[in-house]
This record gives C-alpha cells, structure tokens and sequence, in this order.
C-alpha cells in the first residue's frame, strides 16, 4: 500500500546523499524535486497581476529578479510565466502584463541541475542560469554585480528563496541563516520566500539516523528553532530592515509563502 502523502513529502526532504546520486541531496539540490513539490503549489497562491501591482505604470526598463536555489528550473519558469501572463512558451515575454518585461537569473550550487535547466529553458532571452555558492561572497559578489551592471541597476527588483531557509540553516549554522536573509535583504527591494517549518528539519535528521548516520553536523546546535516562518519573518523585519507586505497562505506541503519589502537595497557599494 502506498505510503501517506505526508510521509512521503517527510521521508523525500530527509533523503541522505547516499541514497541519491552523489552530490544531490546535502544542500536540498535533489534531482526531479518539482516531481514531487510541482510549481503549481507555490503559483497558484500568487496574483497574476502581482507584477503589477508591485511595480505600477512603464518603467522603460525590464524588471530584474534573481531565483535563488533554483534546482533544475521548473519553478522560475513557471514563476517567469506566472507574473507575466504568459500560457505556454509561444507567448510573448514583454506582452501579457501590461507591458511589462522581466530578466530572471537563476543560481544554484549544483552543477548538473544548472546544466539542465540551461537544456530545457524555453525563454533562453530572458532567464540565465549560473552556478554558484550563495554564501560564498568572493563567489557571489562579482556575479551579481555583473549581471546588474549590464542593466545600469545596483539592486533587483525582486529575489525569489523558495525552500532553501533550511539547508543553508543544517549547513551553516544560524550565523549562516542570518547572514543569508542579510544578504537577501540587501539586494533587492521584494523578496519572496518559502521557509521550510521545522518538522522538516527533524524529518531531515529522522532520515538520516534511519539510515544509520549521524545527524547533520549542526542539527542540535541550532536555537533558531519551532515556527520557523515567525522566525525568519523577526529576522527579515528587526535585523535586515524589511517590513512584511504579504503573507500568499500556505502550499500543501505547510510552508508559507512570504512577501518582505525592502526599505534600503543595497549592492555593488552603492
């Protein structure tokens, strides 16, 4: 008998690289995960007009969003598609929305999934792809920096983190996921983010002593802990100046989908 959808949602957020092929799972870049969390639990909690509503009247210039964590891509291109208007991959990128233009680009530690993300992006135009360590700035700094600079911008308009909070969090600490939504906050005037709640985290580290091994290195030593959305959301609003616009409800996996509003981008020293 098929397992419960919960516990198959549980057991797949655990999964040990072991278990994977090698390199996919210790910073949640699994291979196929959109089979498994489709893009349409996130955008179907979105407003199509949000791009508008965000950003009201012409700008003369496309609007700059960066997607961090990405995976293989299937969630930025159905965002991409979402806030534009557009229904399948014939329609026209500046159309739909009322004349609204959007560059997207999408970074993730992985290699391989970047690689299949480049293979299968239908709008190669409007949305890159690059790899890169997000809490690495001798890494991250030039990238973003060079990519904004090639539109004249210091910041982009919006930065979407859907389901990283808690793999950089087991990887680097809570110092690692303050200093994260830190720089997050810093970069771009909306950020929409998806935290992981803690069960998650515990299902993580359930899995792996399933498996035999130790818990992740950080697991126990973490006292950023229990509601996990009110935590990033004190976070983002006491420590890196952003107010909370929006809360879009929560996807059937119980993860809110937050929007924060920056008061002070800030980038490439401006």
């Amino acid at each position: 008998m098929a397992a419960p959808m919960n516990d198959c949602r549980e057991a797949f957020e655990g999964m040990e690289p072991s278990v994977l092929p090698a390199g996919a799972a210790p910073y949640g870049n699994f291979p196929d995960y959109s089979r498994f969390n489709p893009p349409e639990g996130r955008i179907r909690l979105l407003p199509a007009a949000l791009l508008s509503r965000l950003f009201p009247g012409p700008h003369g210039r496309p609007l700059l969003a960066l997607d961090v964590g990405c995976n293989s891509g299937e969630l930025s291109i159905a965002l991409y598609r979402h806030l534009l208007g557009l229904k399948d991959n014939r329609d026209s990128p500046e159309g739909p929305v009322a004349g609204k233009e959007l560059s997207l680009l999408c970074c993730d530690i992985d290699r391989e999934l970047i690689e299949r993300a480049k293979q299968r992006s239908p709008f190669p135009g409007s949305i890159s792809y690059v790899t890169v360590d997000i809490m690495d700035p001798d890494t991250r700094e030039p990238l973003l920096c060079s990519y904004l600079s090639r539109f004249g911008r210091s910041a982009f308009d919006i930065c979407f983190c859907m389901s990283v909070t808690m793999w950089i969090h087991l990887n680097h600490r809570d110092g690692g996921l303050v200093e994260f939504l830190s720089c997050l906050a810093s970069k771009c005037t909306y950020l929409l983010i998806e935290p992981q709640p803690w069960k998650c985290y515990r299902a993580a580290a359930r899995r792996l002593r399933k498996l035999g091994r130790n818990d992740f290195d950080h697991f126990r030593s973490l006292t950023i802990n229990g509601d996990m959305a009110e935590k990033i959301t004190q976070i983002l609003t006491q420590d890196c100046g952003m107010t909370l616009e929006c809360s879009f409800g929560t996807t059937s996996w119980d993860r809110s989908l937050l929007l924060f509003k920056s008061s002070r981008p800030n980038i490439c020293g401006d």
